[in-house]
C-alpha cells in the first residue's frame, strides 16, 4: 500500500484532491449514500436473533484504489456524534443487524424501553492513515425493549465460607437466581475454605443443610430443614438448589477470557467475567493490549469459544478474536453464543494496598448493570495493609482519594487508608462516594 501524504499546494486545494505519491489524487470531496432496510422498526425480546435492520451504502469515489473500514455511527436525534454507539462494518457495503444487538445499542444510548425514539445513523469509511469520509445522516424510529430481568429469589448461601459470614452485617447472603426451570434455583459463589447453608430472606427463619458431605462435580446431595453446615473448599462454585427435590449440587465454575491480548497471557489465569442477573449473561471490565483471546470455562481448553468468522457468534474451540491496545466491557451470552467487545472509559483501584501496587494495571469495578447507573462495585478484593485510590483508565488524569476518609471522595485527594483483608467496594459516580465493607472473618 502506496504510503499517502496530503499536500497543501494551490492546485490540491483549487480540485479538491490531495496529491498523493506518484501523482495519485485523493478526491477530499467524496462522497457516499446511507439507506435503510426500513424506517421503523420496534424490537421484541423473543426474535433477538432475527434481523432487525439492513445499512447499507455506497463505495465513496477516493479517485484510487484503496482498502476502505466501514463503521457504522448511531446517536440519539439531533445529537453531534461525539460518544455514539457503533457497529463495525468491515469492508462490504451492508451490515444485517439483530434484534438483539440493535436493541444493546439503543440502550446504551439512554432510549427508554417500549417507547418509540427517533435515532440518525451514518456511515464512516476510514482509508489506511487518518483519511475518512462520512456519509450523509438518516433517521430511524426505532423502540427497545428492556432486558432487565428479574431473576429474584427468597433463598441465598450464607456461612463461614461466605462474604457476609454467618449473617448480620453490611454484606448480604450470595443471592440465588431463577433458573429456566421452576423450582431450581442457581448461585455463582466464590467461597473460602469454611461452611455454607440455604436460607431465606436472609434469616433463620426457614434454613437448610445437609447431613451427607458435598461432592464438588458429583451426584447431587440431600437437604434437611435446619440440617447441618455444609463443608466447602475455597473455589469459584455454582450451587444448584431444588428447592421441590430438597436436593443441591456444587460444581466448579467460572468464565473468563484468555490470550496475549491479557494481562496473564495463554497461559492465564484467566480474567474473570461475572454473572450479570439482569440479562442472564456474564460480563467483565478488562484491559487489553493488542493481540487475540479467546472465553473459556475453569481457566481450562476443555471448554473454550471463539470466534471462527469475524461475526460476534461463538463456536467451540473456534479461532482466535483479535483485539487492540485499550479498556473494554466484555459480554458472553451464552444462551445466544454471542459476544461484545465494546469500549469504554474504565474505572479500578490502585495503590500499595493492592496487588499490582501504585503502577498497576488497576483492579477493576464492574458497572451495575440494573437500576443503578453510575454506580461501580468491586467483589472480593484481595488487599494488603497500605492505601489505595480509585483511577480512570490506569491513568493519573482522572483520580479520587477521601480527604477526611469519611467516605466522600474528591478530585486528587488524599489516599485512602486500608487493612489486609477482603473486601467488597462501591465507588458511586454520582455522588463521589464510597462504601469498603470487609469480608466477615
Amino acid at each position: 500500500m502506496k504510503n499517502i501524504f496530503y499536500a497543501l499546494g494551490l492546485i490540491a486545494l483549487a480540485t479538491g484532491c490531495q496529491e498523493v505519491e506518484d501523482n495519485v489524487m485523493i478526491n477530499a470531496n467524496a462522497t457516499m449514500s446511507v439507506s435503510l432496510s426500513t424506517d421503523a422498526v420496534v424490537l421484541l425480546e423473543d426474535n433477538a436473533m432475527t434481523d432487525a435492520l439492513t445499512v447499507s451504502w455506497t463505495t465513496p469515489n477516493t479517485g484510487f484504489q484503496a482498502a476502505i473500514n466501514y463503521t457504522i455511527l448511531m446517536d440519539v436525534s439531533g445529537g453531534d456524534f461525539s460518544a455514539p454507539q457503533s457497529i463495525n462494518g468491515a469492508g462490504a457495503n451492508e451490515k444485517v443487524v439483530t434484534v438483539g444487538n440493535l436493541n444493546n445499542k439503543m440502550l446504551s444510548l439512554g432510549l427508554d424501553p417500549d417507547v418509540a425514539s427517533t435515532v440518525d445513523i451514518k456511515v464512516m469509511a476510514q482509508l489506511d492513515g487518518d483519511q475518512s469520509f462520512m456519509s450523509n445522516t438518516v433517521s430511524l424510529s426505532v423502540t427497545p425493549y428492556s432486558t432487565i430481568l428479574n431473576l429474584s429469589t427468597d433463598w441465598g448461601v450464607v456461612g463461614s465460607a461466605t462474604p457476609g459470614g454467618w449473617g448480620g452485617g453490611a454484606i448480604l447472603d450470595i443471592p440465588f437466581w431463577s433458573s429456566s426451570t421452576d423450582g431450581v434455583l442457581v448461585a455463582y459463589a466464590t467461597l473460602r475454605d469454611g461452611m455454607i447453608k440455604f436460607r431465606k430472606d436472609n434469616l433463620w427463619t426457614e434454613n437448610y443443610g445437609s447431613s451427607s458431605p458435598a461432592v464438588v462435580d458429583g451426584a447431587a446431595g440431600t437437604l434437611e430443614a435446619g440440617g447441618p453446615d455444609i463443608a466447602v473448599t475455597a473455589g469459584s462454585y455454582k450451587i444448584t438448589f431444588d428447592t421441590g427435590a430438597l436436593t443441591y449440587t456444587i460444581e466448579n465454575f467460572s468464565w473468563g477470557v484468555v490470550g496475549s491480548g491479557t494481562e496473564n497471557g495463554w497461559d492465564g489465569p484467566d480474567q474473570l467475567l461475572y454473572y450479570n442477573s439482569y440479562a442472564d449473561n456474564f460480563k467483565g471490565v478488562m484491559t487489553f493490549v493488542d493481540g487475540e483471546v479467546k472465553f473459556r470455562k475453569n481457566n481450562n481448553w476443555d471448554v473454550n469459544l471463539g470466534d471462527n468468522d469475524a461475526d460476534l457468534s461463538l463456536e467451540q474451540g473456534g479461532a482466535n478474536i483479535a483485539v487492540t491496545a485499550g479498556h473494554y466491557l466484555v459480554t458472553l451470552d451464552l444462551n445466544a453464543m454471542e459476544y461484545t467487545i465494546e469500549a469504554m472509559d474504565v474505572w479500578g483501584l490502585v495503590g500499595s494496598g493492592t496487588a499490582n501496587g501504585w503502577d498497576g494495571p488497576n483492579q477493576k469495578f464492574l458497572p451495575d448493570f440494573g437500576i443503578n447507573p453510575g454506580v461501580y462495585t468491586i467483589t472480593g478484593a484481595s488487599l494488603v495493609d497500605g492505601e489505595i485510590k480509585i483511577r480512570q483508565n490506569d491513568a493519573w488524569g482522572v483520580n479520587y482519594g477521601d480527604n477526611g476518609n469519611d467516605g466522600s471522595l474528591e478530585l486528587d485527594g488524599s489516599n485512602i487508608p486500608v487493612t489486609a483483608g477482603i473486601y467488597n467496594i462501591i465507588f458511586d459516580s454520582n455522588d463521589l462516594s464510597i462504601v469498603i465493607n470487609q469480608w466477615a472473618q
